[in-house]
């Protein structure tokens, strides 16, 4: 996933509704109308959050009969923590600096 769809994909994630889907998704491939039933949006509500999460790689669909299946990208999900573990050793490394400032200045 390049950098464009990881950023695409965490500004996908924005969204509470979003998040709430690809929840669902994580436990199982759903279709529309049972992605629909428990969330506080319409179907097309659905679909256009659903359009939102395939545009930004996170979920991919299959046609079943003459109902659509989404399922999640688990590749895509890797990609997002790979990017927030960058971010965390980043992070880690900055305060194990500032500790060790820190103590050198105590000396």
């Amino acid at each position: 996933m390049d950098a464009d769809r990881v950023s695409d994909a965490f500004g996908a994630l924005g969204d509470p509704t979003r998040r709430a889907i690809l929840a669902r998704l994580a436990e199982t491939p759903q279709a529309v109308r049972e992605l629909a039933e428990g969330l506080p949006v319409t179907r097309s509500a659905v679909s256009q959050h659903l359009k939102v999460l395939k545009d930004a790689g996170l979920v991919s669909e299959r046609a079943e009969g003459t109902r659509r299946i989404y399922r999640l990208n688990p590749a895509a999900v890797a990609a997002l923590r790979d990017q927030l573990d960058t971010y965390w050793q980043r992070a880690l490394a900055g305060y194990k600096d500032i500790a060790e400032e820190s103590r050198k200045e105590d000396r």
